[in-house]
């Protein structure tokens, strides 16, 4: 008898699949050795597996969302590339990142006086308290509160009310769509203070680059700055994520940091570093010929004598959903 074919994420003979037509025609396995939670909130499905080799790991929907064993270069990259990229960041706010590994990276700056945490899911939450401490712990910290909520709702009326927003979604496939939007960036562009900056996850460029492309372009006509940096993950898609940053102001270079990591940060880390920090911008051939064609090879200076050039553009919630990211005339 011919084997069923699997069409979704699961588990098949002790190995965690991940299959999604976000990214068609491949499949991630981690092999698990036990489920310690299964459920389904208001939201999405949500599970955490104990795996053979990679810790502790959650799902959303049947997409890796972190394992322990490689969670730390995703959660570092996505903090401090904007922290050590603003020269003095008191008043953080995260939207999504419901695990806690973003603000427990935060935590680790001393400047820091508040950091505000707005999920959507409670149950995302709620079971990284339970199963992924590692994350979680950032939510004892005296400076941060922990709020459940839609992120664009949270953040509409805030106005010069942070140095820095990080925005930790999902993909745009699910309850994080309305954090992939033309009216989600301009509500985060007024809520920055004057100098702030903003970091949200950016998909993958080996299998989201039009998505990218039209992302930049949107923030290009909302934002000062705009810039591209990844990280390598191995349990993410093709084993790579980006991270589109933006400053409020124009005249933002982001491929130097303002600031080093102190001993004891850097000891902290296992990921980040200025090093890696000024490497993250530059990009492979295929990627900077559509991100930064105006990019000189082989150089780290920003030019952005092409901001602003898409003013015109309108972001379409429809081109979002449909797995890519677009502006038509308005």
């Amino acid at each position: 008898m011919a084997e069923k074919e699997l069409t979704e994420a699961g588990v098949v003979g002790g190995w965690y699949l991940e299959i999604n037509d976000q990214w068609p025609g491949q499949a991630m396995g981690i092999k698990v050795k036990s489920k310690l939670f299964e459920g389904k909130s208001d939201y999405q499905d949500v599970r955490v597996f104990e795996t053979e080799t990679y810790g502790k790991m959650m799902t959303l929907d049947g997409v890796i969302q972190s394992t322990q064993r490689d969670e730390f270069s995703y959660h570092e990259m996505i903090a401090h590339l904007p922290l050590f990229s603003h020269p003095n960041p008191e008043h953080i706010c995260v939207i999504g990142g419901g695990d806690g590994g973003v603000l427990r990276e935060v935590m680790k700056h001393p400047s820091v006086k508040t950091a505000i945490l707005c999920d959507i899911d409670a149950v995302v939450i709620e079971q990284s308290k339970v199963h992924l401490k590692h994350l979680a712990c950032g939510f004892e910290d005296p400076r941060a509160e922990v709020l459940v909520g839609d992120g664009l709702e949270f953040l509409k009326g805030k106005t010069a009310a942070y140095d820095v927003i990080i925005v930790d979604s999902s993909d745009p496939d699910g309850p994080a769509g309305s954090l992939f939007g033309e009216e989600f960036y301009k509500v985060v562009h007024a809520a920055l203070k004057p100098g702030g900056v903003t970091c949200s996850q950016g998909e993958c460029m080996w299998l989201h680059l039009p998505l990218i492309k039209s992302m930049m372009a949107c923030c290009r006509g909302i934002f000062g700055d705009v810039d591209y940096a990844y990280t390598c993950i191995p349990t993410y898609p093709s084993g790579q994520i980006g991270f589109m940053l933006c400053s409020k102001d124009s005249g933002k270079t982001f491929r130097s940091p303002l600031r080093e990591p102190t001993t004891a940060q850097q000891d902290s880390m296992q990921y980040y570093s200025t090093e890696i920090h000024r490497a993250a911008f530059v990009l492979p051939e295929f990627a900077r010929k559509e991100l930064d064609p105006e990019q000189s090879r082989g150089t780290v200076t920003w030019d952005d004598s092409h901001v602003g050039t898409v003013n015109a553009g309108k972001v379409t919630a429809e081109g979002i959903l449909g797995g890519f990211f677009y502006t038509s005339p308005t």
